[in-house]
């Protein structure tokens, strides 16, 4: 059987794949869309082709042997968007996971090595075929080689024998680049004979067989301004077809054999897909979840406790309150383990409870404890009526502000990190998905003091970390009571209005009932709306609306097409309108509805301390930090949030433009620290400077675009992602950004500071010590540098304002105990506070606010907090 070879123009695929998927990115916060996509197809490709050779050819750089011949060749070309070109060096990684050959050659492009080694497998009578996005290609057809060109978006693909040539352009592959050399090509910035168009180019080529046959016989051609054309561009029209022609003779220094594949192997490629996060996939290709390095485990002895003694409870203590892995808020508890300088000591769940020594310990604040997630162990304890109290050390906390990006949600993980004696993984002892059961006693009683020796052998080497890098205040006067305030918040949970929430439901369901004739009228069709495929015909082939991207199963429907097309057709805003409200109906009505508990009526969030990269607080079950709140009937979900008792009030206070305040102080650009100081909209300050513009004269959209900037160079926009977010082209964005660095020069002299001090240090900080670690930063591939660079800018900011609100908490609790006060802290959402107060608590609780939030942390311009109060969280805005 003869030999199956697929060529891939890579450059041409991440193009496309990019453009096709919405910016995705990791946990880590790099971009993965054009990753994501290149690796869809590529397994696709696979799957269906079956190849034994594969070679993925790249461009080597900007200039190629054709530039010699013609200066601006390939001259219009945007630049790459840095989010893209951010993706490449993961393509090439991905490539070597997957054992795929992949080439590149100084001078020519990826179009030159496909040519040369088609024209190679051809002469051996081997089948090609050969992966693009550029018709350029199509001259390569031949009877074994076959050009599969993407259509719109990466899945949809043309694949071109010769009939298929004949039959769409009437021409002989080879004459593709005659017309090529008539029409030129914009994207490659080839000139060809101005005023002539594909239309024209295939007639002239059929009638005369060749571009040097067309010039022969100009005077043969019909029309008098054609001729005129022809003649006057002549070398250009001879020129345009030399650098349209694919070399095939390019001096490669690899051979077809070089190109042989075998399969991927599942080692290499699933932790490369875990770490981009492309769980899905590893499932998809029958993967399991990867393993880690192996540590050994230590011989364990242990002693199961029959009567509780002060040497059981000897300080300082490893305590573990084992309860099923995922359960919380009612989660049982199996056993408890505790680990001192006496011996390693399994407890059962009765004997600890009705032992009033044991309850004494555990509450008593002297008895230092040391803990993994101390919020989980204080839940558990609270529903056996037991107050935790004496915790001096947090495993998962501590190994977090070590490295926020090394994860630590499973203690077994950060024993392995530091050699030491590691647990079983959870999944391992309690098994996963539906069989997840408890296990025989035996195995309970090993597993849960070997997670109690485990804190025990980790606190040294992480308490030492800590000081180590300057963080022990951090994580003993911030992020250790944090832990207690937000288990006391999530015990406590929100009161839910069920009745308000489940009239919200109808009233919404009523609308979309509305909303769907309306959208049903429009098309003059009645159809499912929640069916892509069906929407999409009927826009697009019923309603005649130009398709803006294609998918595998027909049109794109994506918010992102929709939004494209809002002014071509007033049925748009309707759709968009009946999804927003469809997710707000099944996401947050039904959603909220599923996480009440059944006694309290309340919902009692969890709140994740030791998750995100930049130090900021998530919440989930309900996560309540994306309720959508830029819709009016978003917002009035909050209407359901209500205090717990009559005549009560809910007040909500509000961090204004934290991070912009922080960036003034971090970057000490005058210009912004006198905004804040002279307490103007910052926004419009930044219209007025970079539009130079009176306070009078900004208008709503500069005021808009101000806004849209000030929140970009927070986040490390680029001027690709400015031009999406604000709908204008690149260069306008590029000129408004640096119109904005000219009027902020200490933020621009902050940003090129934090830059170079990442690079010396492999790390940035808050204001509070807090780290996140940048190993990219000095890598020698400028698309991973640049995002390291753009994240060196963002952290500090973000960071400090996360470290300010977590300060403002702890200091909160603290005054509202110290006050004697009934008001309670409910909630954190982004940089919003919220709580329940007695009515004629409200003007105290409002100066107690004001005062412990703007005070959290020094800063050189002023913190101001907007506050309001009301019946519900809705009205407390």
């Amino acid at each position: 059987m003869g030999h199956k070879l697929v060529l891939i123009d890579g450059n041409s695929i991440a193009y496309r794949a990019f453009f096709a998927l919405p910016l995705l990115n990791n946990d880590k916060g790099v971009y993965t869309n054009a990753v994501y996509g290149f690796t869809t197809m590529l397994l696709k490709i696979l799957e269906e082709e079956k190849p034994d050779h594969v070679l993925v050819a790249f461009d080597a750089g900007k200039t190629t042997f054709r530039h010699a011949t013609f200066t601006e060749y390939k001259g219009g070309r945007q630049k790459t968007p840095p989010e893209l070109s951010e993706q490449f060096p993961l393509i090439r990684q991905l490539l070597d996971a997957f054992g795929i050959k992949r080439y590149e050659l100084p001078n020519y492009e990826a179009d030159d090595i496909i040519g040369t080694l088609s024209g190679q497998a051809h002469d051996e009578k081997w089948k090609v075929t050969v992966i693009t996005g550029d018709k350029d290609m199509l001259q390569l057809v031949t009877d074994d080689v076959t050009v599969a060109l993407t259509k719109k978006g990466i899945t949809d693909i043309d694949r071109f024998d010769p009939a298929l040539i004949e039959e769409r352009y009437s021409l002989t592959p080879q004459q593709i680049i005659d017309m090529k050399g008539l029409m030129g090509d914009a994207s490659d910035n080839i000139p060809g004979v101005p005023g002539v168009g594909e239309k024209t180019a295939i007639k002239l080529i059929k009638q005369f067989g060749s571009l040097e046959a067309v010039l022969e016989h100009i005077q043969d051609v019909s029309g008098a301004k054609l001729k005129e054309k022809l003649t006057e561009n002549r070398e250009q029209a001879l020129m345009s077809k030399q650098l349209a022609t694919i070399e095939c003779q390019a001096p490669l220094e690899l051979s077809l054999q070089d190109t042989s594949y075998s399969g991927y192997d599942g080692e290499r490629l699933f932790p490369f897909f875990k770490e981009l996060g492309f769980h899905s996939l590893i499932e998809r290709l029958g993967g399991e979840a990867v393993a880690e390095v192996k540590v050994e485990q230590e011989a364990l002895s242990f002693e199961e406790v029959e009567d509780i003694t002060e040497d059981v409870l000897a300080s300082p203590a490893a305590l573990i309150v084992e309860t099923m892995p995922e359960t919380y808020h009612g989660a049982e508890t199996l056993g408890i383990a505790i680990v001192n300088e006496t011996g390693n000591y399994y407890i059962s769940r009765d004997l600890a409870f009705s032992s009033a020594l044991f309850k004494e310990w555990i509450e008593n604040e002297d008895k230092e404890k040391f803990v993994f997630d101390g919020k989980r162990v204080y839940v558990a304890l609270q529903q056996a009526g037991l107050s935790l109290h004496g915790v001096s050390f947090d495993v998962m906390i501590a190994s977090y502000l070590l490295n926020p990006s090394e994860s630590s949600d499973e203690l077994a993980s950060i024993a392995i990190r530091h050699h030491l004696s590691p647990p079983d993984h959870e999944d391992a002892v309690y098994g996963k998905g539906a069989k997840r059961k408890a296990p025989d006693v035996q195995a309970l009683m090993e597993h849960t003091v070997r997670k109690a020796k485990a804190i025990y052998a980790l606190q040294a080497p992480l308490l030492k970390g800590l000081k180590e890098n300057e963080q022990y205040d951090l994580f003993a006067s911030l992020e250790l009571p944090l832990s207690l305030v937000l288990a006391k918040m999530e015990t406590l949970g929100v009161k839910i209005d069920l009745e308000r929430l489940r009239q919200m439901g109808k009233e919404l369901t009523a609308t979309l009932i509305t909303l769907e004739a309306d959208i049903h009228a429009l098309a003059g069709v009645a159809f499912n709306i929640n069916s892509p495929k069906q929407l999409g015909e009927v826009l697009f082939e019923k309603l005649g609306l130009p398709v803006q991207k294609k998918t595998k199963t027909g049109y794109s429907t994506s918010v992102d097409v929709l939004e494209k097309l809002e002014n071509k057709h007033e049925i748009i805003e309707k759709i968009l309108l009946y999804r927003q409200l469809g997710k707000l109906s099944s996401t947050y009505i039904e959603g909220l509805l599923k996480v009440v508990h059944p006694e309290s009526k309340k919902i009692h969030t969890r709140f994740n301390q030791a998750l995100t990269q930049t130090g900021r607080l998530s919440s989930t079950e309900p996560n309540l930090q994306n309720i959508p709140i830029r819709l009016e009937l978003g917002r009035k979900i909050r209407e359901a949030f209500i205090p717990s008792k009559e005549g009560w009030k809910i007040l909500a206070a509000d961090y204004s433009q934290i991070e912009l305040r922080v960036l003034a102080h971090i970057s000490q650009d005058e210009n912004l620290m006198e905004a804040f100081k002279k307490e103007m909209d910052v926004h419009t300050k930044t219209a007025m400077d970079v539009f130079h513009v009176e306070q009078e004269e900004v208008t709503s959209q500069m005021r808009r675009h101000a806004k849209a900037v000030n929140f970009g160079i927070v986040y490390g926009i680029s001027d690709y992602g400015l031009s999406q977010s604000l709908n204008i082209t690149r260069k306008e964005a590029s000129d408004f950004i640096h119109q904005y660095l000219q009027t902020f020069p200490g933020v621009e002299e902050y940003m090129k500071r934090i830059v170079s001090e990442a690079k010396h240090q492999g790390y940035v900080s808050t204001l509070l010590h807090r780290r996140r670690y940048l190993p990219e930063i000095t890598s020698r591939n400028f698309n991973l540098r640049s995002f390291a660079e753009r994240t060196a800018m963002n952290t500090p900011i973000q960071g400090t304002a996360a470290d300010i609100i977590k300060k403002a908490m702890v200091e909160m609790d603290e005054a509202l105990q110290r006050e004697g006060m009934q008001a309670k802290m409910l909630l954190q959402v982004h940089d919003e506070l919220i709580f329940e107060v007695p009515e004629e608590e409200v003007k105290k609780l409002q100066e107690v606010v004001q005062r412990v939030m703007e005070q959290a942390l020094a800063l050189d311009v002023p913190l101001k907090v907007d506050m309001n109060s009301g019946n519900t969280w809705y009205d407390a805005k």
